[in-house]
């Protein structure tokens, strides 16, 4: 919304708001004017309507200012201007009534009385609850529901309108008071129902907004809830024991304040902390009202009177409820925070999950945990899964780091709930048990995507090594076996008739035969090193060092090579590992280096340890092709692998388990 149309939506909603206080206080100057006792301006409904109009009033012009696009906080404000109106007209026929004053003006009075305050509850209120708390409807499927509540919100108006009871004993009737009133009563009783069901309907319309709504939405409605509850439990212990007087009508006034408080500041502090509670005293008055009750009709029958039995039963109900409050305050407990206040039960509940692997892995764990303690937001952010969260993240998240074997493997992300500065001792104890197994669980996960990676790479791997095999022996080794068919068939066909010419056809096919057996010596040679199976590790690495006692420059490296005299056998796999990761490096020193020394030592215990180190320069340890090679032979065994400048130069090592195959 433009500044200009809020500027212009505040100031109406300021002068609707400064209308209503104006009839609010019209209606306390001549309700003293007319001489009213505090009785007879309740009996008019002067003090109600007034509490009422004020209270709407306000909380609809809070909400309009801070939410002018909002329809909840404009409906507020008309509900009450209905109600303001209603409460200075008594008051003003009074005043006409006893000074003699014009009989129209006093039935015009009247008449509209009896037509303001209907609106605010057939139409206003239900249409607020409807819209609440967005301005919107729940969805499109709820515009029938409001087209037939405002279609259908007169019917209430001329019921009291039409109504020939007098407002006050020597009131006149109103203009459209009819005498015909009595005769219509099924339509006034379709008249009450209707009114009931449309108020039944906002309130389910607030049900399933619960339900569909995120964190955010569904603190605003226990705003509500809670307002509804301290009606209920201001109602209901008149209802049992006097009847309903007027005087709970001051309840009222917590529906539009909580509706306010859910629109402006619902965060203003944790509403179930306060919902919780209230549950708790309400289900309690519950129990020793029935219970009082129960307990007259019995001492009625069995005490005489003279023991006092009204007495013994207040006694009897007060030391029967004592102990119940903490019990109702547990369950009511339970169902706003969860398990919080037993630790174990949330710690059990999330092992059972990651033990059974249900719930879609890490992200069930963590919406079971957001539910286990009634959170409303709960985020885990790992090093391989990126961020995994169950509902609505707010402005100060709690964030809770998760280390396992002394590294941090994540981070537990917890939302706070509204009011909330921190997270509560009960919070932390329970997540202190959580934690562990959460971090043991984010560990394996990790475990689990990096051997799986692994597996890709692996096959990967083989199956571009058997693409570079199928190319080798289609275009190197298979045309040259195919000149030499082509050959020896050449040479037996002219053998008779030309020696000469075959002659040099042999001698052609012996230099592409000698080519074939070098093509094949390489092929073979890249599949597993020939020197390893014609000299073993020991004497290949010795080879190799000579090989590399020169650059290709012609300057000279002295390679000293420091091996034990045997070595145990060893899988296949760790002598490739070690031989290709020893050759590399030095053919790194030889080439990159810049070293006059180097030293290939080779020790075999638990592991079989290689280290090649260098007097070359220490600067210009970029990782490349070689250093990435190594990395990934050392890898595939499940090797640890050192690579970079020492104190003289530089430094290659790996410790590869002989366990490995």
């Amino acid at each position: 919304m433009s500044a200009v149309r809020t500027g212009r939506s505040r100031a109406l909603s300021a002068g609707l708001g400064a209308l209503a206080f104006a009839e609010v206080t019209a209606a306390v100057v001549l309700s003293l004017a007319a001489d009213w006792s505090w009785q007879d301006a309740l009996d008019a409904f002067t003090v109600t309507n007034a509490l009422m109009g004020a209270s709407f009033a306000l909380s609809g012009l809070l909400v309009s200012w801070h939410r002018p696009a909002n329809a909840v906080g404009w409906l507020l404000l008309a509900d009450g201007l209905a109600h303001a109106t209603s409460a200075w007209l008594p008051p003003l026929v009074q005043l006409l009534h006893d000074d003699g004053g014009p009989l129209a003006v006093q039935r015009l009075a009247v008449t509209v009385f009896l037509g303001a305050w209907p609106w605010a509850i057939a139409l206003f209120l239900p249409m607020a609850l409807l819209l609440f708390p967005d301005g919107r409807l729940p969805s499109p499927r709820w515009r029938p529901v409001a087209w037939a509540v405002v279609l259908t919100a007169p019917l209430f108006v001329v019921e009291a309108v039409a109504d020939t009871t007098p407002v006050r004993p020597g009131f006149p009737a109103g203009y459209l008071s009819t005498s015909s009133y009595d005769a219509l009563a099924p339509l006034w009783l379709l008249s009450e129902i209707r009114t009931m069901a449309a108020i039944a309907l906002a309130v389910a319309s607030l049900v399933v907004r619960y339900r569909r709504g995120g964190e955010t939405q569904r603190r605003q409605l226990l705003w509500l809830v809670l307002a509804g509850i301290a009606v209920v439990a201001g109602v209901l212990p008149w209802a049992f024991v006097a009847g309903t007087p007027v005087v709970v009508l001051f309840s009222i006034p917590l529906i539009p304040a909580a509706i306010t408080v859910a629109v402006v500041r619902h965060r203003i502090l944790d509403v179930r902390v306060v919902l919780s509670r209230a549950t708790a005293w309400l289900l309690l008055s519950v129990i020793v009202l029935a219970s009082y009750g129960v307990l007259v009709a019995v001492l009625d029958s069995l005490v005489s009177r003279a023991v006092g039995r009204s007495v013994l039963a207040t006694v009897l109900v007060a030391v029967g409820a004592a102990p119940l409050l903490p019990r109702l305050q547990r369950v009511v407990d339970r169902w706003m925070y969860g398990d919080r206040d037993d630790p174990a039960r949330v710690a059990s509940g999330i092992a059972e999950k990651l033990a059974t692997g249900e719930e879609r892995g890490l992200a069930g764990v963590v919406e079971g945990l957001r539910l286990a303690l009634r959170l409303p937001y709960v985020g885990l952010r790992t090093r391989r899964s990126g961020l995994v969260d169950a509902g609505e993240p707010g402005d100060r998240d709690v964030a809770i780091t998760l280390t396992y074997a002394g590294e941090e493997v994540g981070e537990l992300l917890v939302g706070l709930r509204p009011g909330e500065r921190s997270l509560a001792a009960q919070d932390r104890a329970a997540l202190a048990l959580v934690t562990a197994p959460l971090a043991v669980a984010v560990h394996a996960s990790d475990l689990a995507t990096d051997l799986q990676e692994s597996r890709e790479r692996i096959v990967l791997a083989r199956e571009e090594e058997r693409r570079r095999l199928r190319r080798d022996l289609h275009d190197g080794l298979g045309p040259t076996l195919t000149g030499m068919a082509m050959g020896a068939d050449a040479a037996g066909n002219v053998l008779a008739d030309d020696p000469g010419t075959a002659a040099g056809l042999v001698g052609s096919l012996r230099r592409d035969a000698r080519a074939a057996l070098a093509e094949v010596r390489r092929l073979v040679d890249d599949l597993r090193p020939g020197d390893l199976d014609e000299l073993g590790l020991l004497d290949a690495l010795r080879r190799r060092a000579d090989q590399l006692a020169r650059r290709p420059d012609g300057s000279a490296v002295t390679v000293d090579v420091r091996v034990p005299e045997r070595l145990p056998a060893l899988p296949a796999a760790v002598e490739v590992a070690a031989y290709r990761i020893a050759t590399e490096a030095l053919t790194n020193v030889a080439r990159h280096a810049r070293a006059s020394r180097a030293a290939l030592t080779l020790r075999c215990g638990a592991e079989l340890e290689v280290e090649v180190v260098d007097d070359g320069h220490r600067n210009g340890w970029v990782p490349g092709v070689g250093l990435q090679a190594m990395a990934e032979r050392a890898a595939e065994v499940g090797a640890r692998f050192e690579a970079g400048p020492s104190g003289a130069g530089g430094r290659v090592y790996v410790a590869i388990p002989l366990g490995s195959s």
